[in-house]
């Protein structure tokens, strides 16, 4: 029966958490979205632009051509730099594979915790950090999703597992 519930717990963490890291990720991105609007509109010279975290050198651009046509046809309704922003946003990604790592950090943290080994949280944190470290130091908004990302990724799996095992596994 424990064997079912630590696997219930696993589960859980493991993929009920993108949503919930996806939800932060959109809170913190409102949150960005409303500051920015509140400093261009507090003495913000006309035609100034926020700068667009998605819009970073570092990410992967699939093809350039359609955020130059959007650029260009927004122009013309005067709002370029809104559609270049979105058309940054649409075809950047930074971090890429972040999705399944989130998964498999939120299961190593789930059952470091059942497995009443907390230390083992620091490895999955250190090797995490790792792998994107020379992503990280180059690109401050990468290191700013990271932040946000594993953290709230690392609060769910511990809630989840601790949960369980206060509730189910004594």
């Amino acid at each position: 029966m424990n064997a079912l519930w630590i696997t219930l717990a696993l589960l859980t963490a493991g993929f009920v958490g993108w949503p919930v890291t996806a939800l932060v990720f959109r809170l913190a991105r409102t949150i960005d979205d409303r500051a920015d609007a509140g400093a261009g509109a507090v003495g913000a010279a006309p035609g100034a632009t926020a700068e667009d975290p998605a819009a970073d050198s570092t990410a992967d651009v699939a093809s350039p051509q359609p955020a130059a046509d959007a650029a260009a046809d927004a122009a013309s309704e005067g709002t370029a730099a809104q559609a270049a922003d979105d058309a940054a946003v649409s075809s950047a990604r930074i971090l890429r594979g972040g999705a399944i790592i989130g998964v498999l950090e939120r299961f190593a943290v789930c059952l470091a915790i059942l497995a009443g080994q907390p230390v083992a949280i620091a490895y999955v944190v250190a090797i995490k950090g790792l792998g994107r470290f020379a992503e990280l130091k180059a690109t401050p908004v990468a290191a700013e999703r990271f932040i946000i990302g594993t953290l709230t990724s690392m609060l769910w799996a511990a809630g989840v597992a601790a949960v369980v095992k206060v509730l189910v596994l004594g």
